[in-house]
């Protein structure tokens, strides 16, 4: 009976170890030569940063690369599924071959996975990101739900993102060429002129508009009747005089140094007092004043 046991026991373990070489050998690191590999022409990624692949090449010739690329073998040549950018960083450091993982995929699930994997990069720009969630949206008829869930963001996020495909193309192209930050962006979703759109974007850029900044002049654009009166220099002028008069009139009244500090619209006034005896005396004047 121990005997019967312990050759079961030898049996399932070698059996766990068979299991564990096959998964292993799926996921076998080779080293294949770079001509062998090509990009996947459906990649959603269109961008690559001269500036990042210049960094990234002079980290690989110092350190190899240390994330192996995923490929699927197809005839001749091995297609990239996730590390494109890596691919073309190990070809401007001039390195013969690449480590790589072989996957056997359908053309579904190539997608997906491509999809999904730049999806999870930070430094995609955010019109990429919307047209890889509205390709990955078409592609597997999910909802903004379902794409929130898979790349654990809210479903808020996902909709604000995908409201940056509404935008004009020259608008879209501003944010790709990182001239145009996506939260500058997505103010200008509510703006439908094109014409308008772009070129509130291309004076947010000569002028370097902050976001709040972008946010005030498309309120303008939409509200008119909310944008503050700009005045003339001769009203200007006059607010102006009658304003230092008012200052000349208050320090005269509490008999110490008053300060104006603002504009027509909003500002504020500094009354000096310089020991106890002198806050009373002010207070007493201005105690005085209401009666």
């Amino acid at each position: 009976m121990a005997r019967r046991v312990s050759r079961g026991i030898s049996q399932l373990l070698a059996n766990a170890e068979d299991v564990r070489e096959v998964a292993i050998a799926e996921d076998k690191i080779l080293m294949l030569p770079i001509d062998k590999v090509v990009p996947n022409p459906n990649q959603p990624r269109k961008n690559f940063a001269k500036e990042s692949l210049k960094e990234l090449s002079d980290s690989i010739l110092e350190h190899g690369i240390i994330q192996p690329l995923v490929v699927k073998k197809e005839k001749s040549h091995y297609m990239i599924i996730a590390g494109e950018r890596r691919f073309r960083a190990a070809k401007e450091a001039n390195l013969t071959e690449v480590p790589v993982i072989v996957r056997q995929m359908d053309e579904k699930k190539v997608k997906e996975t491509s999809l999904i994997e730049n999806l999870q990069r930070e430094d995609l720009n955010a019109i990429e990101e919307a047209e890889a969630i509205k390709e990955l949206m078409k592609s597997y008829n999910l909802t903004q739900e379902d794409v929130a869930k898979q790349l654990g963001k809210a479903r808020p996020s996902i909709a604000n993102t995908l409201r940056l495909l509404t935008l004009s193309e020259q608008v879209q192209q501003m944010v790709r060429d990182n001239l145009l930050s996506a939260g500058h962006a997505r103010t200008l979703v509510p703006v439908t002129n094109q014409e308008d759109q772009i070129e509130l974007a291309q004076k947010a850029i000569i002028e370097s508009w902050s976001v709040r900044e972008m946010e005030k002049r498309v309120k303008y654009y939409l509200k008119p009747e909310t944008e503050p009166k700009k005045l003339t220099d001769t009203v200007r002028q006059k607010l102006s005089l009658e304003m230092r008069e008012f200052v000349n009139d208050m320090t005269r009244v509490f008999a110490t140094k008053v300060k104006l500090m603002g504009n027509e619209t909003k500002g504020r006034i500094t009354i000096d007092y310089y020991s106890n005896d002198d806050l009373q005396r002010i207070y007493e004047i201005i105690d005085s004043l209401k009666k």
